[in-house]
């Protein structure tokens, strides 16, 4: 018996629409499947940690979702499908799920096989000195990228996808900031100084799409750097087109490279973000790849 777990705030609320529409599939084509829509956070996961080890759970929702759900995806060792009903679907593009209609990828969810993929885990500090560890999917931000999910989290509800990031951005730009960072990549000094953003990323796209590090793999046992150094405003509003087309890696001032375990230290403090999610400033983060830490249903 497989789990549908439906995040009935995804998609600003539009995802609880689909509610009698599965639950009319399911009762056709998958009796043996039980859906359910818990409005409180506690209550996906306290059915989550209610799975035998091993099961199959099928996730609707998008980026965030995954996020907040995947601590207790991993402790349970769960197999996880998707069908994308998000604002960011990054995850999605990544697992070859992406534009799928949902009934189809409510099948392959179901009954597609699964794969084991990495995922990646921060250890950060806040600037109150309390630790705090955060495990994610697709991406961990550090800087203007995190300022930028913050700012379309709270965007308006009209914007959706690639077009709410980019008024987030835009946004952001007039508000610009750089924060002095030191990065250690595999126990290597790899940079020190004013940086706009440092990013990890497990899968090739971030913020709705925007190919962060086309080369980027989900089951290469490593995590992908992407650094930009110092931008002034006009510098980061010119590198924007080439970072939606995938052409801003040859920027003098950016930089990407692989690695197992990097430590980012920012004595201002640096606000972080997992999988789109805003966390909070922190003054110290250790992140490091999981390699095939969960196993996953990709198209």
């Amino acid at each position: 018996m497989a789990l549908v777990l439906l995040n009935p705030h995804a998609q600003g609320g539009r995802a609880a629409h689909r509610i009698p529409a599965l639950r009319d599939w399911l009762s056709q084509h998958a009796p043996d499947a039980q859906l359910a829509a818990p409005e409180a956070l506690e209550g996906s996961i306290a059915l989550l940690q209610a799975l035998p080890e091993g099961s199959r759970v099928v996730v609707v929702g998008g980026d965030g979702t995954l996020n907040r759900w995947l601590p207790t995806l991993l402790a349970r060792q769960l197999t996880v499908g998707l069908v994308p009903m998000g604002s960011g679907n990054d995850s999605a593009r990544a697992w070859g799920v992406f534009g799928l209609p949902w009934r189809q990828a409510l099948t392959h969810a179901l009954q597609g096989p699964a794969q084991n993929i990495d995922t990646g885990l921060t250890h950060w500090m806040d600037m109150q000195g309390r630790p705090h560890e955060t495990p994610f999917l697709s991406s961990l931000t550090a800087g203007f990228d995190s300022a930028v999910g913050l700012r379309a989290i709270n965007g308006p509800t009209w914007l959706q996808g690639l077009p709410r990031y980019l008024w987030a951005t835009l946004h952001e730009l007039i508000h610009l900031h750089t924060w002095d960072l030191t990065l250690h990549s595999d126990g290597l000094l790899k940079h020190q100084g004013p940086s706009l953003f440092a990013s990890s990323m497990n899968t090739p796209t971030f913020g709705s799409g925007m190919p962060a590090v086309p080369h980027a793999q989900l089951s290469d046992g490593q995590l992908d750097a992407l650094l930009a150094g110092s931008f002034d405003r006009l510098g980061a509003l010119l590198m924007l087109p080439r970072l939606l087309i995938g052409q801003h890696l040859s920027h003098p001032c950016v930089s990407s490279w692989p690695y197992r375990q990097l430590e980012i230290a920012c004595t201002q403090g640096v606000p972080l973000a997992a999988d789109g999610e805003y966390l909070g400033q922190a003054r110290q983060a250790s992140v490091r790849c999981q390699a095939a830490s969960l196993q996953v249903v990709r198209g």
